[in-house]
């Protein structure tokens, strides 16, 4: 694995994530991989980007021109591709990146958690999906999408495939042995 799409929040969130977040970044550049992101200075964003870069990592952001213009992107990256939308600048981080992996966010992160994992589904990409769940902060959300393989609306083997980890060794791991999944959909055998 070269990078991997970060996907967190702008926001900062108790200390027990941003530590988290600062030594997940830490090892991924120890183990020399990259990180995409937003591209952002703020938050537990600018906590991932600024570890990683503080041990030698590289970090590309990619920021909309209008997150730009707020002057919310991070001075300090190793790049930062400046993007005119949100759609874009989700199919740029995918198109860098060879995993995803959601840390503590709000909605946004689970915008593009989501759109990526579906990419999947859908076979756009065979890339895996992870949950790096700090204090069991995604606990809830499991427990949703285990309701939604129980109600019928989600195939188990999906889930399956779906990553919880850790720390950032568990995220290696979980890359190096991931199987993905039969795409959701496939066009029945032509007569």
């Amino acid at each position: 694995m070269t990078r991997v799409a970060v996907f967190t929040g702008s926001h900062a969130g108790p200390d027990s994530h941003a530590e988290a977040a600062a030594a997940f970044a830490r090892e991924l550049a120890g183990a020399g991989v990259g990180i995409v992101y937003g591209g952002g200075h703020v938050g537990m964003m600018g906590v991932v980007a600024d570890a990683a870069l503080a041990a030698g990592g590289e970090v590309v952001g990619v920021i909309p021109q209008h997150l730009v213009d707020d002057e919310l992107a991070h001075p300090g990256l190793t790049r930062l591709e400046v993007v005119a939308s949100m759609h874009e600048r989700k199919a740029v981080m995918a198109e860098l990146a060879d995993a995803f992996v959601a840390l503590p966010g709000a909605a946004g992160t689970l915008e593009e958690l989501f759109e990526a994992w579906t990419w999947g589904m859908l076979g756009l990409h065979a890339k895996p999906t992870a949950l790096l769940d700090v204090d069991g902060f995604w606990q809830p959300l499991l427990t949703q999408l285990r309701r939604m393989v129980d109600d019928g609306y989600l195939d188990a083997v999906r889930l399956d495939a779906f990553g919880v980890v850790s720390d950032a060794a568990g995220l290696l791991a979980f890359v190096d042995g991931y199987v993905h999944p039969p795409r959701k959909w496939t066009a029945p055998p032509q007569p």
